[in-house]
């Protein structure tokens, strides 16, 4: 066998340092340890892989048309090699990640980003859910991490970290009844359908932002923004969600007249107390509240 680990390592060495005295020292091994290597590799080959008719070694054709592929096999051994400790630090093999639909715009992507860049080996997987199912996936252990509003009380069987902030606005479509007849109240929404995200069996309507007695359900916010711009009901939206289509004149922040048009829910990142963490849920809660703190 030509090529293995050990010699991948000495070939680049000698074509980065330029001598073999100088691959020695990089590699911390004699000066002859390494010229034997690369005539043992070269006698194997049956190729001339330096020149050595100079003071130092000059690579031949051969050993350029080598050098990619040799590069790439060292740097896929160097990612085996830190998949492997990861592994042994308890990296799990799958991250899944529930975000509630109003927090798809939120800032958890950044994290991911770093995460990959610190674990590729890892899969991550993010699932949209309402804040009742997605709690559901995480008791149940479909998810190992739940991005969700605060809860209006504490479950013994979670722990979190607050992670920000969110700022919901009510908005209608231009034209609705709501805008006629001057700023409205906000009681004057009871009387007016309210679509709401929540979940599939009718859990998630949450009190502090349902106000209407006609409440229609969807379960993500794209469907959400369809009904509202369709004019089928107003409805608590994610400021920055609701910001471009505002400006595009699609949609209407509402403007009350007795209270100002902003709801602010803090924002957690959930996980089981009945599972323990990986490697990789344990560093994304890190980064989630690095980047919490830097904002």
């Amino acid at each position: 066998m030509a090529f293995t680990s050990d010699s991948v390592r000495i070939f680049l060495a000698v074509l980065d340092h330029g001598s073999f005295s100088a691959a020695a020292r990089a590699q911390g091994r004699v000066p002859s340890a390494v010229s034997m290597a690369i005539a043992q590799l070269e006698a194997e080959l049956d190729l001339v892989l330096f020149d050595r008719s100079g003071r130092d070694p000059r690579p031949t054709d051969a050993a350029r048309a080598l050098e990619p592929r040799a590069r790439h096999v060292a740097s896929e051994m160097r990612r085996l090699q830190a998949d492997a400790l990861a592994l042994h630090g308890g990296l799990e093999r799958r991250l899944t990640l529930a975000v509630v639909p109003e927090l798809i715009a939120g800032r958890w992507s950044a994290p991911l980003a770093v995460l990959a860049r610190e674990f590729p080996s890892l899969e991550v997987e993010v699932l949209s859910a309402p804040q009742a199912d997605a709690l559901r996936l995480l008791h149940d252990g479909s998810v190992q991490l739940a991005l969700v509003f605060e809860r209006e009380r504490l479950d013994d069987r979670e722990e979190f970290q607050e992670v920000g902030s969110e700022l919901l606005v009510a908005v209608v479509a231009p034209g609705h009844p709501l805008l006629t007849g001057g700023a409205p109240r906000l009681e004057d929404l009871i009387d007016q359908r309210q679509v709401v995200v929540a979940g599939r069996d009718g859990a998630g309507r949450d009190p502090r932002f349902v106000h209407a007695r006609d409440v229609w359900r969807v379960d993500n916010y794209l469907a959400t923004l369809n009904l509202v711009q369709a004019g089928l009901g107003w409805a608590y939206l994610p400021r920055a969600l609701a910001q471009p289509l505002v400006a595009a004149g699609s949609l209407v922040e509402i403007g009350f007249d007795n209270i100002s048009n902003a709801l602010r829910l803090w924002v957690d990142v959930v996980w089981s107390r009945e599972r323990p963490l990986g490697l990789g849920a344990r560093r994304y809660v890190d980064l989630m509240r690095e980047d919490w703190r830097m904002s």
